[in-house]
């Protein structure tokens, strides 16, 4: 990238240089050439050392031709874009490659384990299998294994993508990386280092690299042809003692059309999804995203805002939802757990007293929390866990529903009662039903959800969103499997936000990230990423891919159609000027096209389905009107 940059600085130093100086105009576009032409010099001798012929040898003979006949605008023009197109290919490569790292930072470095009745501090990949491992708040997971006594609240979400954090008690898994929300335990280890889950997700993202490798260009296939025809063809035309028409001839038949038409389309459809807050990592990606067929979507963080709300507030006994809400939140008030979080927004949102601290408190891990107010006895928690007091059986019916319909139910107890049922869920993102409705409209056929959480609360969601493909339960091998099934209706693109996702990112045609609330490995790992969190760009750059693929096309023939035009007039006596004005109009055109695609979007709305059309202009939020340019 460093030398496209020096080479365009030199190119536009020229344009100045030519108002006072022909001499200095001349030698900075030479030093343009030669700064942007070195590497594409080394590569074509690479090539040439490795028996392959290839647009970089051609180039070079063209540009080295150019020089000799002074037409050096053309030399710097033609090696400048050449590395423009290079460079986005190679920034693509180096932000796949930093994934593996990222999922790397996230394996447990040290574990505490108990020896000879101590504990110890050793280095994670040391514990030995049948080892205990004591685990404690905050800490995270260094082993996979069985909780042996204790209890503990476990943070999933990175490795499974479970949406709330999961009760572990004696006899139950846990997974190296996640981590303890709350609670403490004593871990059997069975997992230890690289066969841990986290290192198989590691491996699975590495295997899954190194079989994704790009597609052949098409320009690269048209110049194992083109290029030995030509230089055969020019050698030729030497031997037969007109030099210069041999230099002339490859010149002009330099496919400097074709060899911008593809990276000024793909560049101009990169710029226009980075306007509309999609980041593509390469043209192949968006070159990819125009043949999608399936779009895989992640739930929690994807479909769902990755963030705990309270749903509902029931009341099963005489008092009022809000009064349920309020002593709900002030037994909360001693809880650290994500759910306790929620209730306390929930009772600030309506505006509910929640005193700062509670007189007296005990958080149960994995159970609820009991705490005294003003002379009150709270109980908040699991239906179990307040499954003994009175009125639990009118609630029981009213829990079962809210866990039905997706919800965490808690059970909240006054003085020995049970007074009511709060649901607590992942908000649906507002604008996800319209998003998958805007998907099928933009040509894509299938549209699945792979999750890791509970299928009910996956069932729950899809139905919301109007998804009937449901895939919930999935581990990251069991996602990366899915893809794989889903390919048989077409290409695919995968849609997620954490590191549970990124084996499936990886191997997925099309790896999309959400960007704003994405996990680093997510994001290193996708092709493309969402920078605003806003599912309705999905079918904007469904739509801007289809469209620059169209303009591709479209430059390749003019390209194509110029080059023969040339190689016929060369051989037929065109001259140099003429060549030349013909060749440069040819780019001027493909450049053209190619900008089209960076016009001001206009908005159009789209309605969830059911809905009746908005009024014009109406757009209440941002995933009701998604920007697109209109073909």
């Amino acid at each position: 990238m460093r030398a496209a940059w020096a080479s365009g600085a030199l190119i536009a130093a020229s344009a100045l240089a030519g108002l006072v100086s022909a001499p200095a105009r001349i030698a900075l576009l030479v030093a343009a050439a030669v700064v942007a032409g070195a590497p594409i010099v080394r590569r074509a001798v690479l090539g040439l050392r490795h028996r392959t012929v290839g647009i970089e040898l051609l180039v070079t003979i063209a540009v080295v031709g150019a020089l000799a006949i002074g037409e050096v605008w053309e030399a710097a023009a033609v090696t400048f874009l050449f590395a423009v197109g290079g460079a986005l290919e190679a920034s693509a490569l180096a932000r796949t490659r930093r994934a593996v790292g990222a999922l790397v930072d996230l394996t447990p470095r040290e574990a505490v384990v108990l020896r000879d009745g101590e504990q110890v501090t050793v280095p994670a990949d040391e514990v030995a299998v049948g080892e205990t491992v004591v685990l404690k708040p905050g800490a995270r997971v260094p082993v996979d294994g069985e909780v042996l006594d204790g209890a503990v609240v476990v943070d999933e979400s990175t490795v499974t993508g479970e949406s709330v954090p999961v009760e572990r008690a004696a006899g139950a898994p846990l997974i190296a990386g996640t981590v303890v929300a709350s609670g403490a335990a004593h871990v059997r280890a069975a997992g230890v280092g690289p066969d841990t889950m986290l290192a198989r997700v590691i491996e699975l993202v590495e295997e899954a690299q190194e079989h994704k490798a790009p597609a052949q260009a098409a320009m690269e296939r048209f110049a194992r042809v083109y290029t030995p025809a030509v230089v055969l063809l020019a050698a030729v035309v030497g031997v037969l003692g007109d030099v210069r028409a041999a230099l002339t001839l490859l010149v002009i038949a330099c496919p400097g059309a074709l060899v911008i038409s593809m990276p000024a389309a793909l560049a101009a459809g990169i710029g226009a999804a980075a306007r509309r807050g999609v980041l593509v990592n390469g043209g192949r990606y968006l070159e990819a995203a125009a043949r999608l067929g399936v779009v895989a979507l992640d739930k929690t963080g994807t479909l769902t805002t990755g963030r705990l709300v309270v749903a509902d507030v029931l009341p099963t006994a005489d008092l009022a939802a809000d009064d349920v809400l309020r002593w709900a939140a002030t037994a909360e008030t001693a809880s650290e757990h994500p759910v306790a979080a929620a209730v306390l927004r929930a009772a600030a949102d309506r505006g509910l007293p929640v005193p700062g601290r509670v007189d007296a408190a005990e958080p149960l891990a994995g159970l609820g929390v009991r705490a005294e107010w003003r002379g009150r006895a709270v109980q908040v928690g699991s239906p179990r866990f307040l499954a003994d007091l009175a009125g639990a059986d009118a609630a029981a019916p009213v829990a079962a529903a809210q866990a039905a319909a997706g919800r965490t139910p808690l059970v909240v107890a006054l003085d020995g009662r049970v007074v009511g049922v709060v649901g607590v869920a992942d908000a649906v993102r507002p604008e996800a039903a319209a998003a998958v409705a805007a998907l099928r409209r933009a040509g894509v056929r299938h549209v699945a959800m792979l999750t890791g959480d509970d299928p009910r609360v996956a069932r729950a969601v899809a139905a919301q969103v109007g998804i009937d493909d449901v895939r919930a339960g999935l581990l990251p091998a069991d996602k990366l499997a899915a893809v794989a099934d889903l390919r048989a209706r077409g290409p695919v693109a995968m849609v997620g936000d954490g590191v549970n996702d990124a084996p499936a990112l990886a191997t997925a045609d099309l790896g999309i990230a959400m960007g704003g609330g994405g996990t680093a490995v997510a994001l290193e790992t996708a092709d493309v990423a969402l920078m605003t969190d806003d599912l309705g760009r999905l079918a904007e750059l469904v739509r801007l891919a289809r469209r620059t693929r169209r303009v591709l096309v479209q430059n390749v023939v003019v390209s194509l159609a110029t080059v023969a035009a040339l190689l016929v007039g060369a051989l037929g006596g065109l001259s140099m000027g003429h060549g030349m004005l013909v060749h440069e109009a040819s780019v001027l055109v493909v450049v053209v096209n190619a900008v089209r695609l960076l016009r001001p979007a206009r908005p159009r709305p789209v309605q969830p389905p059911g809905t009746a059309p908005a009024a014009p202009g109406a757009c209440a939020t941002m995933g009701e009107c998604l920007v697109v340019t209109a073909d």
